[in-house]
């Protein structure tokens, strides 16, 4: 199982804290460096980085966390010499990720409108870039302002990360598909889940791939 970005970050903070202080963050402690709005985010992370198999966790104890795994080293910029791995994407407007809105994706941009990036930074090979707005994903480890890139495809299974169309309205959610209905999870608990009614204008516009975030 793979980390998060936000989750390789809180690695990479309780291998620092680890060095430093001789001991690990505290859950409120994670939680205030990464600017979640209590710990359950932070316990979220911690659940999913042991069960990938990063860290273990100590019962009872305030600071039991013990690495199992190297942080991974921060990506650096693409150097010339990899240019052969590296793919040109389009960054087309915005896809929301609270709410649906009508930002829908502008296929109208400009030449400016590219980034060259290491193809191994998402999985599958993108086709395009779309700009976050809102923190429904913030669970995830997707934010306000990043750019994900988005794999242009019309299926999609149950569990997966999609961005859908809903009424012309375009928004990132986790798919997940019973038997008589669909439904759009955020990973922010401050959201409520979409669920997708019957004769609406629905349909999957890709599958995320992974993302990159912009100097702010």
């Amino acid at each position: 199982m793979e980390l998060t970005d936000t989750q390789q970050a809180i690695l990479a903070m309780i291998a620092e804290r680890i060095e430093a202080e001789g001991f690990p963050p505290s859950q409120a402690e994670i939680s205030r460096a990464f600017g979640f709005k209590g710990v359950r985010a932070a316990q979220y992370h911690l659940e999913a980085m042991e069960a990938a198999g990063a860290i273990e966790r100590m019962p009872g104890r305030a600071r039991g966390i013990r690495l199992l795994r190297t942080p991974a080293a921060p990506q650096r910029e693409l150097p010339l010499a990899s240019m052969e791995d590296a793919v040109r994407l389009p960054v087309l407007g915005q896809v929301a990720a609270g709410l649906p809105i009508g930002a829908g994706i502008d296929e109208s941009s400009g030449p400016d409108s590219y980034l060259v990036l290491d193809r191994v930074l998402f999985s599958p090979s993108p086709d395009y870039l779309l700009k976050v707005k809102g923190d429904s994903m913030r669970d995830e480890g997707i934010f306000e302002g990043d750019l994900i890139g988005v794999h242009r495809t019309r299926d999609a299974r149950s569990g997966q990360i999609v961005v859908a169309r809903i009424d012309e309205e375009i928004t990132v959610k986790l798919l997940k598909i019973g038997k008589d209905r669909i439904r759009l999870l955020p990973r922010n608990p401050d959201y409520a889940p979409i669920e997708v009614q019957p004769g609406q204008d629905f349909a999957i516009e890709g599958l995320y791939c992974g993302l990159v975030r912009p100097n702010r």
